[in-house]
């Protein structure tokens, strides 16, 4: 018999309208591509994508097809809770466990441009105190391990 674990649900999440990419003009506009990557705030009202170890400020929801005053428009979720691939510890991706209750920062990143296979990857937080935007884990998925590769689920806090 199939367990319950926590998952995703349809708007359980308020989405932000905002800038997204590393700056204004055609070589930073972003595409479908970038939905469900990890974003931290890096300018007035901008986004961009999260590199590893970066704290999570929210995942891309939406991007606009057109742009406004150079820089593509998109929506970022920056609460509830989000389908995640583990990746390992901060320090070492692609090694270690995660537990429920470990605080998460970005994993390794899927190139701008290339869109995501599976869920974002995340890594389990090496100090934990030092992380200013937090999400933990609550819920390791099917598998139940917090292994590298395996999903679960995260939550803001």
């Amino acid at each position: 018999m199939a367990k319950f674990h926590i998952k995703p649900t349809i708007l359980s999440s308020d989405v932000d309208t905002v800038r997204l990419g590393a700056g204004s003009g055609a070589a930073n506009n972003w595409t479908d591509a970038e939905k469900g990557k990890p974003v931290r705030l890096v300018a007035e009202s901008r986004y961009d994508l999260c590199a590893v170890g970066n704290d999570i400020e929210g995942f891309v929801s939406s991007v606009e097809v057109g742009t406004t005053d150079g820089f593509t428009i998109g929506g970022v979720f920056r609460n509830g809770k989000f389908e995640v691939t583990f990746d390992g510890l901060q320090g070492t991706p692609g090694t270690g466990v995660i537990a429920v209750g470990d605080i998460v920062v970005a994993g390794t990143p899927v190139a701008k441009g290339t869109a995501l296979t599976g869920a974002p990857k995340v890594c389990k937080a090496t100090t934990a105190a030092n992380v200013v935007q937090k999400w933990r884990v609550v819920s390791l998925g099917a598998v139940g391990t917090g292994a590298v590769g395996t999903t679960g689920v995260i939550e803001r806090i």
